[in-house]
């Protein structure tokens, strides 16, 4: 079956100024996808704004209305991260409803993977609060959608963006049915995401997250994928996946410490749809996060793209030539903090 992406100009409408999280991140993308051909392989799938109802799922009024308002009368800075301008809430409301569409697409059939290119970004954004270049949290208002339309009764979301996402943490730290599991550089941005952070009341057992030392490469998150990841999504089977796509654990970005490669991209993304296809019949969505080296941006999502469609790829800046750091028995600690023996 074929493979979807959702993309419309309407999101390069924020505008946070000189911030590495920027317009020119969403059109180097569709550039590189075009000129390396993959753009013509892809399904093109309608973009849209998420309703007010879509977005009331996740996020309070009081939230809502602070970026509407905000955005209408010019713009404001939030925090040091965080700029609302102009066209800042018909942005975060098509990535929102991006998400939604693409989705949408894995469960009625158009597609069983589809790739949602979106900013601003949302993992960071909590249910009343806007932060880390984050408004509004794209992935868990999908989750959320899909919930409430009885497309699913239980999802799992695979953060792998550099910084936790303590936003859809929070969010669905008490849900049983939201399955969220996190690989993050620790300690860094926003400093949440302790391995003992395991969700609270009836959601207890259903957060994982995965702290990773800086300067851990290939070989740490792939012991990470199969001894932690594809054990807990066997246990929990989900009907879906969805992905906090973040490309910002390149070694190239400037944001952070990790040592992956546009090959360890397409080694993850082709663990995520080999399980995907296992457990729930391929419904594997991404939806995009950080990256903020251009060339590591582009490289690590044609990647992504080409593993999903089953091409070659080019990994144009290659490996790191930094030594890369041990986790040590972190995977077996996290297991056995879950109740999960390592596969």
């Amino acid at each position: 079956m074929s493979v979807g992406l959702v993309y419309d100009k309407a999101c390069l409408q924020h505008d946070m100024g000189d911030c590495p999280e920027r317009p020119e991140r969403l059109l180097a993308i569709i550039k590189n996808l075009s000129e390396t051909g993959l753009l013509a392989h892809l399904v093109r799938l309608p973009a849209k704004m998420a309703t007010r109802q879509e977005l009331l799922r996740n996020h309070s009024a009081s939230l809502i209305s602070l970026v509407e308002q905000l955005a209408a009368n010019g713009g404001q800075e939030l925090d040091n991260d965080t700029y609302i301008s102009e066209g800042s809430f018909i942005a975060a409301r098509y990535a929102a409803g991006s998400a939604i569409n693409a989705a949408r697409a894995v469960f009625d059939g158009t597609c069983r993977q589809v790739f949602a290119l979106v900013r601003p970004p949302g993992h960071h954004a909590t249910t009343r609060r806007a932060m880390g270049f984050c408004l509004f949290n794209n992935v868990a208002i999908a989750a959320q959608t899909v919930l409430a339309e009885g497309w699913a009764k239980r999802l799992a979301i695979i953060d792998f963006d550099v910084h936790h996402g303590n936003g859809t943490a929070n969010t669905f730290s008490e849900d049983p049915r939201v399955l969220y599991i996190s690989l993050h550089q620790w300690p860094l941005y926003p400093g949440t995401g302790d391995w003992r952070e395991t969700g609270a009341g009836a959601g207890r057992g259903y957060t994982v997250n995965i702290p990773l030392p800086p300067h851990t490469g290939a070989a740490g998150y792939r012991r990470a994928f199969d001894e932690i990841v594809k054990p807990v999504l066997f246990r929990f089977r989900p009907e879906m996946l969805l992905v906090s796509a973040g490309y910002d654990a390149h070694w190239a970005d400037p944001l952070a410490d990790m040592l992956l490669s546009d090959a360890a991209y397409a080694e993850l993304t082709t663990k995520l749809l080999v399980w995907a296809n296992e457990l729930c019949a391929g419904r594997l969505v991404f939806v995009l996060e950080g990256g903020y080296h251009l060339e590591a941006l582009t490289g690590g999502v044609a990647a992504t793209i080409s593993s999903l469609l089953g091409l070659p790829y080019t990994d144009v800046l290659g490996p790191s030539r930094v030594h890369e750091t041990d986790i040590g028995d972190l995977p077996v600690r996290i297991s056995a903090w879950h109740g999960v023996l390592p596969s």
